[in-house]
């Protein structure tokens, strides 16, 4: 990857050319030719993430993400492969494909070398375990039984109980706030998996990413040949799919909340925050260049300065959006002795507060655009990082040379557009705190 990594950070100051086109049955296909390496890596995304959750169900986009990697069912003369023998067959091929689903995605990823014998037998594989998933009810009953136990380990850790009762208050009724427990997993059955891969995983919904050593002829009949056995199945798609339900969007918050909980722990754990921005909001540049200045820069920002180096509360802290479809989290963390816990979730909280009122000074700004700036090719240094990036455009609508004008759009953020900004989006008086930990 590090000879990747050297071409990419090349190419990207000459300029990246993404291609975008939308194929007969509604795919939506997104490629930058990367002819340096023989190597191919493919992002299909499915507006199918844990956002279209049932309530009763949550975990079911997860499980059914990861449930369609367990085996493919025998079509025609092609036997039956086991989740061992689907294995196998992916290490012969030096290939790999998997399946995960987060917020707002049910996403699949391929990666092999692009010589013409093996990617094409990678890509047949790759379209039988797209379109023709098995899920299999013993090794359904193996996974969730898995997946119980991961989570009561994981409700015995500090993070986890923190994290729950963080977004269950800053979500509300929201999906994102939504939590895979067993209850949920128990209520989650095979016919219920297979449904809700039939109804999401279609081509009229994909869009797919591609950056490698292919043209675009070569990326067109890669991408037909992945979903030729998913139209097959699902004889009903058209370009144009029947509308999924609107999900609302997250409600504001209308006053502060405060939870304490107690927890036998050696530190504090503290959270604050409240509902962010959409990933599409115009603030955005404004908001990513604020964010590094208050909490987001590491060691440089004011969060690190206030709470750490002259109060000496918390070896770190910081601050982050989490923009997507929805407006994602505006979160401060930290954690701290539990005797100190009430200072330091005060001033963690006049830090922000001030910062929302004031902005930030000119050499916080100066020094903020210098970092993102001078960093920004760290960003698209590997095949994967550009994959990612490009998959962010396309997912996001974003225009196609989003990337080559990031920097010019850091650079024109002007301190007053920053102050304007965070003071549309936080309101200081209403944030979620959470502490876990700290004594009375």
């Amino acid at each position: 990857m590090a000879v990747s990594g050297l071409f990419l950070v090349n190419s990207s100051r000459a300029g990246l050319a993404i291609e975008h086109w939308t194929q007969p049955s509604g795919v939506q296909v997104y490629l930058a030719q990367s002819p340096g390496i023989p190597m191919l890596d493919v992002q299909i995304d499915f507006d199918a993430g844990s956002r279209r959750d049932p309530v009763l169900q949550a975990g079911l986009a997860s499980v059914t993400a990861s449930m369609a990697g367990k085996g493919v069912r025998a079509v025609g003369d092609q036997a039956a492969l086991d989740e061992n023998a689907l294995g196998e067959a992916w290490a012969d091929l030096g290939a790999s494909f998997g399946g995960s689903a987060g917020n707002d995605r049910m996403s699949y990823y391929l990666r092999s070398l692009t010589y013409p014998d093996l990617l094409a037998k990678a890509t047949q594989l790759a379209a039988r375990q797209l379109g023709e998933p098995d899920f299999p009810a013993v090794i359904w009953a193996r996974e969730r039984s898995t997946l119980n136990a991961a989570l009561k380990e994981a409700n015995t850790r500090p993070a986890t109980l923190v994290a729950r009762a963080f977004n269950t208050a800053v979500y509300g009724q929201h999906p994102y706030g939504f939590e895979m427990t067993e209850a949920t997993l128990a209520r989650i059955s095979v016919a219920d998996m297979q449904a809700f891969y039939r109804e999401m995983v279609q081509p009229c919904r994909a869009k797919v990413t591609l950056v490698g050593a292919v043209n675009r002829a070569q990326a067109d009949a890669l991408v037909t040949q992945l979903f030729a056995r998913l139209a097959v199945t699902n004889k009903a798609q058209t370009a144009a799919c029947p509308a999924l339900p609107v999900v609302a969007e997250v409600a504001a918050l209308e006053k502060p909340v405060e939870q304490r909980i107690a927890f036998d722990s050696a530190q504090a754990h503290v959270l604050i925050g409240q509902p962010g921005y959409k990933r599409d909001d115009p603030d955005f540049f404004a908001l990513t260049v604020g964010n590094y200045i208050l909490g987001g820069g590491g060691f440089v920002s004011r969060l690190t300065h206030e709470v750490r180096e002259k109060r000496g509360l918390s070896y770190s802290v910081y601050s982050n959006f989490a923009p997507s479809l929805h407006a994602g989290a505006f979160t401060v963390g930290l954690q701290t002795r539990p005797d100190q816990a009430a200072q330091a979730v005060k001033v963690s909280k006049d830090v922000v507060a001030e910062f929302v009122a004031h902005g930030p000074l000119d050499t916080e700004l100066k020094a903020a655009k210098d970092n993102l700036i001078g960093g920004f090719a760290l960003r698209i240094d590997s095949n994967r990082k550009l994959l990612d990036n490009i998959a962010n455009i396309a997912w996001n609508q974003l225009p196609l040379n989003y990337l080559d004008t990031w920097t010019q759009q850091i650079d024109l953020v002007s301190a007053a557009d920053i102050k304007a900004a965070f003071a549309r989006k936080l309101q200081p008086q209403k944030m979620v705190t959470v502490v876990l930990g700290a004594g009375d």
